[in-house]
């Protein structure tokens, strides 16, 4: 059985079609067990119940941005191992910065192709 086949992958982002977009990529890599919020706030109350093996977040969010949740993440216990890839639109040197020392394990520049999705993912979990 390959990883793909039963790694647990959260997507979060306010946004359907971006969202949609993650989630199709992540179908076509052969990913099964995809869970989504619509929020970095929903997203780490469902985490604290349904842990999973990473989350890709967008970082442009009403309330929690995804780099809100990454802190929170890091410091709840159930969660601070979390694999996380920021989803970003910004080319802003600084956010990456501050998403490192926070704890992020990559991050993705939209617009993406399905091979970038796989080889970010890939940098972080290893090979699907």
């Amino acid at each position: 059985m390959s990883l793909k086949d039963h790694i647990k992958i959260m997507v979060v982002d306010d946004m359907a079609t971006s969202r949609g977009l993650v989630i199709n990529g992540l179908t076509e890599l052969g990913i099964k067990n995809i869970t989504y919020e619509n929020s970095g706030d929903d997203a780490f109350v469902a985490l604290s119940n349904a842990p999973v093996h990473l989350v890709i977040s967008d970082m442009n969010m009403p309330g929690m941005s995804g780099l809100d949740l990454l802190e929170a993440m890091r410091a709840a216990p159930p969660t601070a191992k979390t694999g996380f890839i920021l989803l970003t639109g910004s080319d802003d040197p600084s956010l990456v910065q501050k998403g490192i020392k926070l704890g992020m394990n990559n991050f993705i520049k939209k617009p993406f192709s399905k091979d970038q999705l796989q080889k970010c993912i890939e940098r972080v979990v290893g090979r699907l």
